[in-house]
């Protein structure tokens, strides 16, 4: 596991704010979905997420960096139900004009179980704030095929960037464990780091939603990059005047300080005023940095 400092983190945090910041279809070219002759030379991106406010952010922040190409976006049951989390997913796509393509995956862990946060995300995962219209709708091809028939076709070339419960990645090890020895790297969004958890005082959520999957995929063999809790908190924790200063940005900005909402409500009832950590936003971000000018 490797562990980054507070500093590198703060810094992610302003240049995502600097991203956000800009209005919608201004900025960087959005990634993925584009000419394919305008993708050469980028990283291939798998985003696997449970989309709630942090995971909407570390989808922003990768849309609007020049140096990645969404592949696809794979949506599973985590934050909010499948049907929501997808919605989200396609929701932040759009809000930086990238088409990126969004597949549905799995609906609950490998215990056959539902965990879901809706109390730290609201009901909608996104501060209940009627954000979500999205006008596109998902593909029809399930999400382990398609990690499966990507990591096929760009052998030794696609990260996947699993910033919700490894549900997801489990079952396509599981389903075809030589075609996922050839994804390049596994960035996980999980564990509590040298730090607390957010779910039990010890175990931070994605793995305590799925361990058994957690499991398979760190016994998988393949090269991974685990991202603790510990990395977003003190300094890296997101303050209220960072906040007013995107709500009064643009309409990416003010997007993604109202998804915010509930979870500002969240931390505020737990005794914490006046800062919040976007955990997969700047545990992402440690990855999505490279290249983003």
């Amino acid at each position: 596991m490797k562990r980054n400092n507070a500093i590198s983190v703060v810094l992610i945090a302003l240049m995502l704010i600097l991203t956000v910041s800009c209005g919608a279809g201004q900025g960087n070219q959005p990634s993925g979905g584009g000419n394919a002759d305008n993708n050469e030379g980028k990283r291939k991106i798998i985003i696997d997420t449970d989309t709630g406010a942090d995971d909407a952010s570390a989808i922003i922040l990768a849309a609007m960096n020049d140096s990645i190409d969404i592949l696809g976006v794979t949506v599973l049951v985590g934050n909010v139900d499948m049907e929501q989390g997808t919605k989200n997913a396609l929701m932040a796509l759009e809000m930086c004009g990238s088409d990126a393509p969004v597949y549905k995956g799995a609906s609950e862990n490998m215990r056959e179980e539902v965990i879901e946060a809706f109390s730290v995300s609201g009901a909608d995962g996104m501060g209940e704030a009627d954000l979500i219209h999205p006008t596109r709708k998902a593909e029809d091809k399930d999400a382990i095929d398609f990690i499966l028939e990507t990591v096929k076709k760009y052998p030794g070339e696609v990260e996947l960037v699993a910033l919700g419960p490894a549900t997801n990645v489990a079952k396509a090890i599981e389903k075809d464990p030589e075609t996922m020895k050839k994804v390049k790297t596994i960035w996980s969004m999980g564990t509590s780091g040298q730090g607390a958890g957010n779910a039990t005082p010890v175990a931070e959520f994605n793995v305590y939603a799925d361990p058994e999957a957690y499991k398979v995929m760190l016994d998988s063999g393949i090269n991974i990059t685990v991202v603790g809790l510990d990395v977003i908190s003190g300094d890296a924790l997101w303050t209220d005047a960072q906040f007013d200063k995107l709500s009064k940005s643009g309409e990416r900005g003010k997007f993604v300080t109202e998804s915010f909402a509930k979870i500002r409500e969240f931390y505020a009832s737990n005794g914490v005023v006046g800062a919040v950590a976007n955990c997969d936003a700047l545990r992402a971000g440690s990855e999505f940095r490279q290249g983003f000018h």
